[in-house]
């Protein structure tokens, strides 16, 4: 997965035929999504849709794409293969519902909504249709080093796992905005490295500005695992370790700093690690910026060969399900069992 920013090939493959692709959103990820595309040798992309005319224009004309401000009309003009979105965060449903029922393929941003009733709306309206959501942090080097540690047996047998991020405020009329379009990731990052989480218990605050602004989840994982979850939006960015996960096991622990930053991996009774930093010229995998790249890899190739989403929307409505469950806890005082349908 290595790369470098030195590199003067564009990415993707060079003999498959390009994908029209149309990019919903003019916001700041968004313009990630553009860049990623825009600067693939097997896509096109033909679309922005914003809803600011000026807005749209003016990001349309940075990747030589044509702007819209209606779906139906870039749809219509356009005919997609792929159609990324990346909305403000509490106004992802209309859009979402309106694309899966025209049937073109999708790939989503986090959170998938924030209603649980109306991601079973949009799952059951996919059928299906190819419907990805990007939970890019899976896709970080450190995250990527971690879990192949773990599958190898490497830690052993997990018994505790710690997820900390915090970070400035993106406000929203949502209470729980921080928990659902932000924590999200950690509710995925979690289960995709430990497992499924069977409960959770929860504290919260609002002491800053009147929204659930920090939280503190006590996890139970369904191997017997315990977890923890500390999320923020009374922290900076600017922070060193902002972000931090530790997997500790039987045999070892692993510990990944800031997602992209640094991957440790340590023995029972080693005092030495085992430290994986991004070399002088990968500067590829110390952006986090390029997990979406990253990501993108993966979606296209399973678009083309006719497989599944690499990460389905249903990620999606598992990590809105756990936030939910969460919500409870604290409301009830109560530990919420949170198994997924199936058991373990």
């Amino acid at each position: 997965m290595a790369g470098s920013a030195l590199g003067i090939e564009r990415p993707g493959d060079r003999d498959a035929a390009p994908l029209r692709v149309a990019v919903v959103g003019t916001g700041g990820w968004g313009a990630q999504h553009a860049r990623a595309l825009a600067a693939r040798l097997d896509c096109e992309l033909v679309a922005v849709v914003g809803r600011d005319p000026g807005r749209a224009a003016v990001r349309a004309a940075d990747y030589g794409a044509r702007a819209y401000t209606s779906i139906d009309g870039m749809l219509e003009a356009e005919h997609p293969d792929l159609v990324t979105v990346s909305l403000p965060n509490e106004q992802h449903f209309e859009p979402t519902m309106q694309l899966l029922r025209a049937g073109v393929p999708l790939l989503v941003e986090k959170p998938l909504v924030f209603d649980l009733d109306e991601a079973d709306a949009l799952l059951e309206a996919a059928g299906d249709t190819f419907f990805a959501i990007n939970f890019n942090h899976r896709y970080a080097e450190p995250v990527l080093r971690a879990r192949a540690a773990v599958q190898a047996g490497e830690l052993g047998e997990l018994v505790f796992a710690t997820w900390r991020f915090g970070g400035e405020a993106n406000r929203g009329p949502s209470p729980h905005a921080n928990l659902i379009e932000t924590q999200c990731h950690g509710f995925d990052l979690l289960e995709h490295l430990c497992g499924p989480i069977a409960s959770i218990s929860a504290q919260m605050t609002r002491m800053t500005y009147g929204a659930y602004s920090t939280v503190a989840l006590a996890l139970e994982f369904a191997s017997g695992a315990v977890g923890t979850m500390l999320g923020s939006y009374d922290s900076s960015y600017a922070y060193p370790d902002t972000q931090r996960v530790e997997l500790n096991g039987t045999a070892g622990r692993a510990v990944i700093r800031d997602t992209v930053r640094e991957l440790s991996l340590q023995s029972v009774g080693d005092e030495t690690e085992r430290v994986w930093r991004a070399g002088y010229f990968d500067d590829e995998a110390r952006s986090f910026e390029r997990t979406m790249d990253r990501h993108l890899d993966a979606v296209l190739t399973a678009l083309r060969t006719g497989a599944p989403p690499p990460v389905r929307a249903s990620a999606g409505r598992r990590a809105l399900e756990l936030a939910h469950a969460a919500i409870r806890a604290h409301e009830t005082g109560a530990r919420v069992p949170t198994l997924p349908a199936g058991g373990a």
